[in-house]
């Protein structure tokens, strides 16, 4: 849902994790939405468990966010730097970033998310903006492992060949492609902390056939019953 970005508290045994995507905030009880009972998912995580794959959730997202930083960074080096030996050093750093952190880091991302999401009662598509979080980051984490890779092993393989554009520099698209991806990581951050528009119709069936368990559980259980 790399959702940079948002967890809520979830050191506390019950708090539901917020999914997908990189970095995680925390916000107060009392300042975030909190599920309905009985909207656990099947797969129901342990309290340790939840906090080492939270963990690896923030770790990852966070690292997700820094490294597109990085890389953007070196792509504005690369493509606007009147020095050959700046260009040259931006593009080979660019390819070791992408072939050493860029896969593991957003597939972790990514995964630990959507694990995180159907362990708690935050479910994966029982909330909008949880939804909204996941298909955002895996976007971005399929865009990132097949569209910006190439880009920047071209750009890295032409200065390494010496064949470089006439202007000694790559096209725009190391610079547009990490911008987005930043754009994209920033706004899951907002929609960790905010949690808008409230839940799916998916989520909305669940609660109602949560709700009517309970109360079919509480009739039986009366007495006289």
């Amino acid at each position: 849902m790399p959702t940079p970005p948002g967890s809520p508290a979830a050191d506390t045994p019950e708090a539901p994790t917020a999914p997908v995507g990189p970095p995680a905030e925390r916000t107060g009880r009392a300042d975030r939405p909190e599920p309905p009972a009985g909207l656990a998912g099947r797969l129901r995580l342990p309290k340790h468990a939840r906090r080492v794959w939270l963990t690896v959730h923030v770790a990852c997202s966070v690292g997700w966010l820094g490294l597109t930083a990085g890389v953007l960074a070196l792509g504005i080096a690369g493509r606007f730097s009147d020095n050959p030996d700046t260009v040259r050093a931006a593009y080979l750093a660019q390819e070791i970033f992408a072939d050493w952190l860029l896969i593991p880091i957003s597939l972790l991302s990514l995964l630990s998310g959507v694990l995180l999401s159907l362990g708690t009662t935050w479910g994966l598509l029982r909330y909008r903006w949880v939804a909204t979080k996941f298909w955002l980051t895996l976007a971005a984490t399929l865009a990132s492992i097949f569209a910006l890779r190439a880009f920047i092993h071209d750009a890295a393989g032409q200065v390494a060949a010496g064949t470089v554009p006439p202007d000694g520099r790559a096209p725009h698209v190391l610079v547009i492609a990490p911008s987005v991806a930043l754009a994209i990581y920033l706004t899951a951050t907002v929609l960790s902390v905010v949690k808008p528009w409230g839940m799916t119709k998916r989520g909305k069936r669940l609660a109602a056939e949560a709700r009517a368990a309970r109360v079919n559980r509480a009739a039986g259980a009366a007495p006289g019953r």
